[in-house]
């Protein structure tokens, strides 16, 4: 190894690590302060919760690597331009690219890390925290019994102490109402002057030892002869345990199989395989539509494709759209007298009025023609059949309403089936959208990594300032940049307006080139911002404007 690469490498591990550690612990506590709500008065053990900020600190890691990375390189280039390291590398004939080569490395192993742990690491992390996380939020606050408050944390209780000793064991003036059996009519009211209170050694229950009380009790009223009794029971005691089960207390495990469909805990080969459960599901549920309106209209061929599988319908779309059929000889022509009209299409029902209004006129004024020439009966019909506007003139005026109402009524079962196959479908697309950009994020997020470090060593070598003031806010504003586009970027794959693939790489689109750009002027000692082409443009264009 030479000189100049192990002078890289030291100069840039230790600020790498530090500036990864202070990411990392920024970006943990804006999660806990999240998540504090949640957390505080559950009673939690201090290994749950160390436990909770360890799952979480595996999720954030590639969140911190692009930005230790950026710090790192433009404390490192800044700290040796201002000591004039770098213009001395430089005169030797050693160029930007080489002094940055050594980072590259680095680099590349933190992008490689990333993805490895977006990949591997962060569904695990995400399937223990978000089951943990489920259990927390489901968990009741620790039992905590103050003196002068009502405390409703056993279901069916309401418990109030006058006051407590210093100990917490002894309490005097005690009162419990209890509305456990209130559904069967039985209320319960104890009172007590004196007392003590404790848990078990296994902490599974917790005891009152109440002392000179009265417990009053109300049943459920039942009728006498002649007007409804209201039972009342008073009962006087010296010594009474209450025992309160504490099993509504404790933490309860939740399977981790019911979170692991989530697409945030899945790998990139099971994200794929998701995408394309998504993609069978929103095809048959387009088929199964198409196959649905194919009843109503006979122009419509019937798609075999998902016959012989059962369609998964979402919640409200579990009944398929099938037309009514009616008998034949429901509605008559007012021709239709002979047993030669049994030929003629009676039951529009069953196709719809829509079917019979989609035909060409020639056509059904043809087919009409056709089946009434040489009808005998067919006296009823007192004009030619060419100047029928509709088929269903040739119906009675009885029938004519009934076919208009039917056909009405099919157009709105139609309308409403359709609209929530829509919204189903509009679900599924947006699911689909979410796990084709959870897929590319676990490599955008990677690749960062390395495009930051093309931004934070040019900047470093250009503005020539070292420590943590001006790096740390160069790097801000670049990583400010960086979310505000990965959020603008989700939302817009979200509304179908970018494609999901498209959305996750534009960030690193957008940094790619500011990235080489600031590279090309620090190899070229160039400034950021050149005022003189400024002035100069200036001059010439106010110079033109004089007469």
């Amino acid at each position: 190894m030479k000189q100049l690469d192990r002078l890289m490498i030291t100069s840039f591990i230790p600020p790498f690590l530090v500036t990864f550690m202070i990411a990392m612990f920024v970006l943990v506590m804006q999660v806990l302060w999240l998540y504090i709500d949640d957390i505080a008065g559950k009673g939690l053990g201090f290994f749950l919760v160390i436990e909770l900020l360890a799952y979480k600190c595996v999720s954030l890691i590639p969140m911190a690597l692009p930005l230790a990375v950026l710090i790192s390189s433009v404390m490192v280039l800044g700290n040796q331009a201002e000591r004039y390291e770098l213009s001395s590398f430089k005169s030797a004939g050693v160029s930007l690219w080489r002094i940055m080569r050594p980072m590259m490395f680095i680099a590349a192993g933190a992008t490689a890390f990333s993805f490895f742990c977006s990949n591997n690491l962060i569904p695990v992390a995400n399937l223990k925290f978000g089951s943990r996380m489920y259990d927390i939020q489901r968990q009741k606050p620790a039992l905590r019994l103050d003196a002068g408050v009502f405390n409703d944390d056993f279901d069916g209780y309401a418990i109030h102490i006058g006051k407590k000793a210093p100990d917490g064991t002894h309490i005097e003036h005690v009162l419990i109402y209890d509305h456990s059996d209130a559904s069967k009519g039985r209320l319960s009211q104890i009172v007590a002057e004196s007392g003590e209170m404790y848990a078990t050694e296994d902490g599974g229950y917790f005891v009152m030892n109440l002392q000179n009380g009265h417990q009053y009790m109300e049943t459920e009223p039942t009728a006498s002869n002649s007007r409804r009794s209201f039972p009342f029971v008073r009962t006087n005691f010296k010594s009474w345990n209450k025992v309160f089960d504490l099993g509504e207390f404790q933490l309860n495990r939740t399977n981790e199989e019911l979170f692991a469909s989530n697409r945030s805990m899945l790998t990139s080969g099971q994200l794929k395989e998701a995408v394309d459960s998504l993609d069978i599901k929103i095809s048959r549920r387009e088929k199964s539509m198409s196959n649905q309106l194919a009843n109503f209209f006979f122009f419509m061929e019937v798609d075999s494709t998902y016959l012989s599988e059962p369609d998964d319908e979402e919640e409200g779309d579990s009944s398929p759209l099938q037309p009514p059929q009616e008998p034949a000889d429901t509605l008559e022509p007012a021709a239709a007298a002979d047993s030669s009209m049994s030929e003629i299409p009676v039951n529009v029902p069953a196709r719809g009025a829509a079917q019979v209004s989609s035909l060409p006129l020639q056509a059904t004024v043809a087919t009409a023609r056709k089946r009434f020439e040489g009808n005998p009966l067919n006296q009823e019909i007192d004009k030619p059949l060419d100047e029928y506007a509709h088929f269903y003139e040739l119906f009675k005026t009885t029938d004519q309403r009934r076919l208009r109402n039917k056909a009405k009524s099919f157009v709105r079962s139609i309308h409403a089936h359709s609209e929530s196959a829509m919204r189903s479908l509009d679900r599924l697309m947006e699911s689909r959208v979410k796990h084709i950009y959870e897929l590319h994020t676990k490599y955008s997020m990677a690749v960062i990594c390395f495009i930051f470090l093309f931004i934070g060593a040019p900047m470093g070598a250009i503005v020539r300032k070292g420590g943590f003031g001006y790096p740390i806010l160069i790097s801000i504003i670049f990583f400010m940049l960086f979310i505000v586009l990965t959020i603008f970027c989700r939302k817009i794959a979200e509304s179908f307006i970018l494609t999901a693939a498209a959305a996750a790489w534009v960030p690193c689109s957008v940094l790619l080139p500011i990235g080489l750009i600031l590279t090309v002027k620090a190899m070229n000692d160039s400034k950021l911002v050149n005022p003189d082409r400024f002035f100069i443009l200036f001059n010439k264009v106010f110079k033109r404007s004089k007469p």
